[in-house]
């Protein structure tokens, strides 16, 4: 045995879920041979203790068919959180899906929704087994930045299956629509379009729900919060003041919703020439940093504008997945990771709650969130 002739036996152990192997996901952290003895070390980003067993197994198995007289594995992965009581930590509609990250922005035209799609797959590159609710009613775009204009999604009895794309399960009010159709709905109505998009549809048990929320600080976002319990607030906006000014409305929202704050994305930061490959400030940079440390969170990235990702929004090629080796792809990378480490966070700190949040019946046209 070689640590060669170990690393391709592993190349065979598919991480459940998924079609790509435990190697190329770099869940292989150490390989120690000793003749016919090998001890390695793997590292997974799921603490489902089943995916644990299974990729533990199939290690053990490859790796003794490949000629290993004794086969040690150590497994690696992050504790399980702490389960609590719907009942007594508030309302959550979708109890299978263990995290919910909800996307927003103080203001339309700031990218939020390229930015939602690329942290999901940059999140689902990395081992995640990742869903995507496009909740923005008036206006869905998912469809078209994942490739799957027309594609309606399955019915089962009374519940519908999300679009499988991009190994990430997918579901849009673009998808049960047909195209074009536009929505004139009140408020009441599009609460009750995200509680269906949370409770009907068939997500699998999820590590991240991301929540592509509609512009602004309105009906859908306390619908949303209320329903589940939100573990972090994502918030998308760009360099110029006047969006940072409605950023930060977005971010005094998420503070009085109880949901912690996992940072700023600050897209069309810069700009990549495509020719010289040297970036220039065009709309100015850095500039979310004072409001990041205002609410003592962070910046999760800069996003440059690059020609490549308003082509692939454009033909259903998202960046990260296609080209994953250009600086966009590489930032939103880098944010994937961040995020799930505040997510990680938050559960070990005792996990999300939105108890302090929910309607009182007996003044049910009091806002939830009234600063009063």
């Amino acid at each position: 045995m070689t640590k060669e002739a170990v690393l391709e036996a592993l190349k065979g152990v598919k991480y459940p879920g998924f079609e790509k192997d435990i190697v190329s996901f770099g869940f292989v952290k150490t390989i120690e041979v000793n003749d016919a003895n090998v001890f390695v070390e793997i590292e997974i980003v799921s603490a489902n203790a089943e995916i644990g067993q299974s990729v533990k197994s199939a290690a053990q198995e490859a790796l003794s068919a490949a000629g290993a007289k004794r086969a040690e594995i150590t497994l690696k992965q992050p504790k399980e959180p702490a389960q609590k009581s719907n009942s007594q930590s508030g309302k959550n509609i979708a109890p299978h899906v263990k995290n919910f990250v909800m996307i927003s922005s103080g203001k339309g035209g700031v990218g939020k929704s390229t930015t939602t799609v690329n942290l999901a797959l940059a999140m689902a590159a990395q081992g995640k087994k990742v869903g995507l609710l496009d909740a923005d009613i008036y206006g869905p775009n998912i469809p078209r930045m994942l490739g799957v204009v027309g594609e309606h999604p399955e019915v089962v009895g009374q519940k519908v299956k999300p679009i499988q794309t991009h190994g990430i399960e997918m579901m849009s009010m673009g998808s049960l629509m047909e195209e074009g159709q536009s929505l004139i709905w009140r408020g009441a109505m599009i609460m009750k379009a995200i509680e269906q998009l949370l409770r009907d549809i068939l997500w699998s048990d999820l590590d991240v729900l991301f929540i592509d929320m509609p512009p602004g600080t309105g009906d859908a976002q306390l619908t949303l919060a209320q329903s589940v319990p939100v573990t972090v607030g994502v918030c998308v906006t760009t360099p110029q003041q006047v969006a940072l000014d409605d950023t930060e409305r977005s971010l005094d929202m998420f503070q009085k919703l109880h949901i912690p704050i996992s940072g700023i994305v600050e897209n069309m930061s810069g700009f990549i020439c495509p020719e010289s490959g040297k970036e220039y400030d065009i709309f100015g940079k850095g500039t979310t940093e004072p409001l990041a440390k205002k609410f003592d969170t962070c910046v999760l990235a800069q996003i440059p504008i690059e020609p490549a990702v308003r082509e692939g929004g454009d033909a259903g090629k998202p960046v990260t997945f296609y080209a994953p080796n250009s600086e966009t792809a590489k930032r939103y990378a880098a944010a994937a990771t961040k995020l799930w480490e505040s997510i990680e966070r938050v559960n070990e700190e005792g996990g999300a709650n939105n108890a302090a949040i929910q309607p009182d019946p007996a003044t049910a046209t009091k806002s939830a969130c009234s600063t009063k």
